[in-house]
C-alpha cells in the first residue's frame, strides 16, 4: 500500500468537499484542521475546486488534499497540477485510471459490481471507492462484494453518516470512510466554519471510540499483589481472576505481581483502531514506545504511550 493509502487509512474519514468559492477553501480546510480531521476530497462539481485546491495545498500544509468527482483526463490533469496528493473519481473510467496510473498518482476509482472490482485488479489497484455504497445495498453488498476478493480494501462513500460510519469502519476490508456530513454546502456557505470543526471532531471521535478498560497497579512482589487484591475482596466483594503475573479484580483492576510501565501502574484503554488512535495522538505531541508494538496482520493491536499521566502508563488496546 502506497504512502498515500497509508495516510488515508490512519485518518479513516474523508471528508468529500464542495466548494462555490476558492475563498471558502483556506477557511474550510483551517476548521478541518482545528477538528482533528487534516484531510479533503475537493469535488469537481463546481468551477472552483481548481483554484480551492491550489490554495490549500500552497498554504495549508499539514492538510492532506485530493481531487474527488474526476470525470476526466482533463480534470485529473488540472487536479493533479494544482497539487492533488490522489484522483477519486465516482465510477470506473478506464482513461482517468490509466491516465492517473501512468502520471503515479494514487487514483481510487468508484465500483459497485464484480466487473469493476476486476478492471481495478487488471491494472494492480487494491483500493477502490464503493458507491453510491448505501444505494448500492450498503454494509451487506460490501461484504458480498469483499467476499471473492481477499486483496482489496474499499473506501465507502455516498450515504455514510455519523449514524452508520462505525458499521462499515468495523469491516476490516474499509480502508476509511468518505462523507460530507461535517463539510455540508449549508454549513460552508453560511460561513459556519466553527460547526465544521465541532462535527469533525466528534466524527473523529467517534471513529476512535476511546473507552476505559482497567486500571493497573503495580506491586513490588506477588505477597504485596495478593494483600492488596485481599483488600478489594474484603472491601466490596469483587471477583478475581488471577493469570501468570497479574490479578485481574472486577476485570477493571488489574494488580500486578511485579512493576511493569509506569511508575504506579497502566491505564488500558480500549480504542476501535490502534493505528488510527497513535496517529490522532501524534498530532496532539504524544508518542509511542515502538518495542512493545504488537500487532497481527500488519495493524497494530496493542501499544504503550511513551508519556504518562500522573505516573501511570497510557496501554492501548484494538477492541474485539
Amino acid at each position: 500500500m502506497d504512502a498515500v493509502l497509508e495516510k488515508t487509512y490512519e485518518l479513516g474519514i474523508v471528508p468529500v468537499v464542495k466548494l462555490e468559492k476558492a475563498d471558502d477553501a483556506l477557511p474550510l480546510g483551517k476548521a478541518l484542521i482545528s477538528g482533528d480531521l487534516p484531510i479533503a476530497e475537493v469535488t469537481f462539481r463546481t468551477d472552483a475546486a481548481e483554484e480551492s485546491i491550489r490554495r490549500l495545498t500552497s498554504q495549508l500544509p499539514d492538510l492532506f488534499v485530493g481531487a474527488g468527482t474526476v470525470l476526466s483526463t482533463e480534470q485529473a490533469e488540472r487536479a493533479i497540477k494544482a497539487g492533488a496528493k490522489f484522483i477519486v473519481s465516482p465510477g470506473f473510467n478506464p482513461e482517468v485510471v490509466d491516465f492517473c496510473i501512468q502520471q503515479r498518482v494514487t487514483v481510487i476509482p468508484g465500483i459497485n459490481s464484480p466487473t469493476q472490482i476486476e478492471m481495478g485488479l487488471a491494472r494492480g489497484l487494491t483500493v477502490m471507492k464503493f458507491f453510491p455504497a448505501e444505494a448500492s445495498g450498503g454494509v451487506a453488498m460490501l461484504k458480498a462484494l469483499a467476499a471473492p476478493y481477499g486483496g482489496v480494501r474499499y473506501i465507502p462513500t455516498g450515504g455514510v453518516n455519523e449514524k452508520n460510519l462505525a458499521s462499515y469502519l468495523a469491516l476490516p476490508q474499509v480502508l476509511a470512510c468518505g462523507g460530507s456530513w461535517m463539510v455540508s454546502p449549508e454549513l460552508i456557505s453560511a460561513g459556519r466554519f466553527d460547526e465544521v470543526t465541532r462535527l469533525s471532531r466528534q466524527a473523529v471521535l467517534s471513529m476512535l471510540g476511546f473507552e476505559f478498560l482497567h486500571l493497573g497497579i503495580n506491586e513490588a512482589t506477588a505477597s504485596d499483589a495478593a494483600h492488596t487484591v485481599k483488600q478489594f475482596t474484603d472491601l466490596f466483594s469483587f471477583p478475581v481472576r488471577e493469570v501468570s503475573g497479574s490479578y485481574f479484580v472486577d476485570e477493571r483492576f488489574e494488580v500486578l505481581k511485579s512493576p511493569n510501565r509506569g511508575a504506579h501502574g497502566h491505564i488500558a484503554i480500549r480504542t476501535s483502531s490502534v493505528t488510527r488512535a497513535v496517529a490522532y495522538l501524534k498530532r496532539h505531541g504524544y508518542s509511542t514506545v515502538p518495542e512493545t508494538e504488537r500487532r497481527a496482520g500488519g495493524d497494530l493491536e496493542f501499544v504503550y504511550l511513551k508519556e504518562e499521566i500522573s505516573g501511570f502508563a497510557v496501554h492501548l488496546i484494538k477492541k474485539p
